[in-house]
């Protein structure tokens, strides 16, 4: 199954690459990654059917927020599952985010293992 992670933080790509590097190397996940909500838009818009099943986006963006890309995205590619990431766990950005559809939602720093389970139930418990 292809993850799509989203994050303006480049840092990011080697975290998730490192801790996500077994179930990369065994084959049971890919990840790609995009920098901001427009290139995440783009990547998915070129691929015909989306190769992407699940993303995690963070929400505080420069340009496209993740709650406006979550909004597109569940316009456009509805079988898409989105999570959210936010540095912030307030209230309002939860409740908005699950509001619109996001199957989760994540605080800085993330909790891998939590991250792990919600990927796992993606791929139907597999793992």
């Amino acid at each position: 199954m292809k993850f799509l992670v989203v994050d303006d933080e480049r840092d990011v790509e080697m975290l998730f690459r490192q801790k996500l590097r077994k179930e990369i190397r065994s084959g049971s996940i890919e990840i790609e990654f995009a920098f901001s909500g427009n290139e995440a838009l783009d990547f998915l818009r070129s691929h015909r059917p989306p190769e992407i099943m699940y993303i995690f986006s963070d929400i505080n963006m420069p340009g496209m927020t993740g709650l406006e890309l979550l909004d597109k995205v569940k316009t456009e590619f509805p079988e898409i599952h989105v999570s959210m990431i936010s540095a912030y766990g307030d209230d309002e950005n939860y409740q908005r985010a699950i509001s619109s559809g996001a199957k989760g939602f994540f605080t800085k720093p993330i909790d891998f293992d939590t991250l792990k389970g919600e990927m796992n139930q993606a791929l139907g418990g597999e793992n």
